[in-house]
């Protein structure tokens, strides 16, 4: 995943999901972030990155389990959790990190 690094950056907050084709539970979270991502519309990047075509990612951010969820905002990881997340958890989160103090300077 070439871009992964500029997406990040963003100050908009992008939620990762970092999961395998081979997982259940990942299979389950897919169609929670497709709805979350109906919700929030343009106030959140989604990005999907599947660890076995993009392990070099995997291990930078120590994906251990799938699947791994990461919000990052302005690059930093701002928030993480492993396992089936439910919607109104993500949203909730991304909404939390949508505006920081150095978003308004």
């Amino acid at each position: 995943m070439d871009n992964f690094d500029e997406i990040i950056k963003s100050s908009t907050p992008t939620l990762v999901d970092f999961f395998a084709t081979w997982c259940g539970p990942c299979k389950m979270q897919a169609p929670i972030l497709e709805q979350v991502k109906e919700k929030v519309g343009d106030k959140a990047t989604i990005l999907k990155v599947d660890i076995d075509r993009n392990q070099e990612l995997a291990q930078r951010y120590r994906v251990q389990s799938v699947p791994t969820l990461i919000l990052f905002k302005n690059g930093e990881p701002v928030w993480r959790t492993v396992g089936v997340q439910q919607a109104d958890l993500l949203e909730s989160k991304i909404y939390d990190h949508q505006y920081t103090k150095s978003d308004e300077m």
